[in-house]
């Protein structure tokens, strides 16, 4: 984030701030950065579910009958 649009944020919320209006909410000078956190988080435990998934497939059988091709 350049330095220009980051002091253009800084006044946002700010003034949004001060004007007791919701910076998460609709409309927030936070909300688009709040969204991108949480769809981050949440692809990121998505990867990690997936992962043990797929780890966890292995021998369902544990040697405990035969296996045919």
């Amino acid at each position: 984030m350049s330095n220009e649009a980051q002091s253009d944020l800084e006044k946002k919320i700010l003034e949004q701030f001060m004007s007791g209006k919701n910076l998460f909410g609709e409309g927030g000078a936070l909300a688009p950065m709040l969204k991108n956190v949480i769809e981050k988080a949440l692809e990121a435990a998505m990867d990690a579910h997936l992962d043990d998934q797929e780890r966890t497939k292995g021998n369902k059988r544990n040697g405990k009958g035969k296996k045919t091709l």
